[in-house]
């Protein structure tokens, strides 16, 4: 298989920065996506309510927002390679500890701490492959990374239906969070190999973080939040219940929620690569636009419309397609937003800041079942999430093909 002109394009520490950033991308996709797929064996076998099963998704996104800026901000002043050392041991171990709770406090515990290193391993890796990328192929490079959240998703849909059927039912679900953790070790033995950016090492020292508010740059940094909001809500609001409404309200077995889910994903790992090339075709805010209107109509359809579960599977390939298409330009975007040493402080506050505030959709889905149902709930919350979306775009400047400049000047 002949590789892409973007990656052949790469030295050979940028090759390798690619590899371990999207390996870890998958392991961390998978850890944190595992949640879905057990959350409907975990509120029969501890009998939780929607609003509690919700309650455990929101933790680890609130928290992943923490962690996300945190590490953000460490990256500009110690290197984006240590931090990203420390995230994928720090996701790992977390994740074990869910698998290990004995009860719902514990859990919630557990779910937390995963949520600081799921954010911290998002934001680091994205800076970094922006700072590798050239300018003309940063949306093909950051998109693509990005697409690694499909393989990992798909990862999680498929061990945790093996799990769930071959083991007893309070042994399944535990064991599909220790899956990670050998693949997790190996990329931290890889990233010991890895050098810093050239687009880093030439930058001064790091800014101070607050930088991100000054006049010159709080309305990117306002832009950029409100972009990361609406994306990551719709995304959440789908992926945390739709295994949950797939199984519960529409009655599938376990096998056919996992082909629902495998078409979905499918759609997905395709809007990542459509996405990547569009951003840098059509440009970044034509891009976010037309997904986030797709996803709008199709999520309409699938939820408020009487449909049969044929057409449903169907509809699963484009709506997985817009709904993670939208990351393959929020990556360039928030990485054009900031200069070289407040970049990981700025995306790091904006995607997270979204995440956050994203963390409150599948609680308020949750809370939503009992008047409006499963389905409709998603649908209202996704609908809303992507008109942010809109709004978003048509405010942000275009970016296509910026050239990163290294220090921030009269800010």
């Amino acid at each position: 298989m002949i590789a892409p002109r973007w990656y052949r394009a790469l030295d050979p520490n940028g090759r390798r920065a690619f590899r371990s950033t999207y390996a870890g991308f998958s392991v961390d996709a998978m850890n944190v996506q595992l949640y879905s797929f057990i959350l409907p064996l975990l509120l029969t076998l501890w009998h939780l309510s929607p609003a509690a099963g919700g309650l455990l998704a929101t933790v680890m996104l609130v928290a992943s927002a923490a962690g996300g800026w945190l590490a953000g901000l460490a990256s500009d002043r110690f290197g984006r390679v240590r931090v990203l050392q420390l995230t994928i041991v720090w996701m790992s171990l977390a994740t074990l500890c869910c698998g290990l709770a004995q009860n719902f406090e514990q859990l919630l515990v557990a779910r937390t701490l995963q949520g600081f290193g799921f954010g911290a391993e998002w934001a680091v890796g994205a800076v970094f492959m922006g700072e590798i990328a050239a300018a003309a192929t940063r949306g093909r490079l950051v998109g693509t990374a990005q697409s690694a959240w499909a393989v990992g998703w798909g990862l999680a849909a498929a061990t945790s239906t093996i799990a769930v059927a071959l083991l007893p039912p309070e042994l399944g679900w535990r064991a599909v969070f220790f899956i990670g953790l050998p693949p997790a070790l190996a990329i931290f033995v890889a990233r010991r190999r890895l050098v810093e950016s050239a687009t880093f090492l030439a930058a001064p020292d790091a800014e101070a973080w607050h930088r991100i508010f000054s006049r010159r740059m709080c309305g990117n940094t306002a832009r950029g939040s409100l972009l990361a909001i609406g994306t990551h809500s719709g995304y959440w609001a789908l992926a945390t219940w739709w295994p949950t409404m797939l199984r519960l309200e529409r009655g599938m077995s376990s096998a056919q929620a996992a082909t629902h889910m495998a078409v979905l994903v499918a759609g997905s790992l395709a809007g990542y690569m459509l996405g990547a090339a569009l951003a840098d075709r059509i440009g970044r805010r034509a891009t976010l636009a037309s997904f986030a209107l797709g996803g709008i109509a199709t999520v309409f359809v699938a939820t408020e419309t009487e449909i049969s579960d044929a057409v449903l599977l169907a509809i699963g390939a484009p709506l997985g397609l817009f709904a993670m298409g939208l990351y393959s330009a929020i990556g360039p975007v928030l990485n054009e937003l900031y200069p070289t040493r407040l970049r990981g402080s700025g995306l790091g506050f904006c995607y997270n800041v979204g995440r956050g505030v994203a963390g409150l959709a599948p609680f308020a889905v949750g809370g939503s079942i009992a008047a409006f149902g499963i389905a409709r709930s998603i649908g209202i919350y996704v609908s809303v999430a992507y008109a942010l979306v809109l709004l978003a775009a048509g405010l942000l400047r275009e970016t296509r093909g910026m050239e990163f400049t290294p220090m921030l000047k009269g800010a």
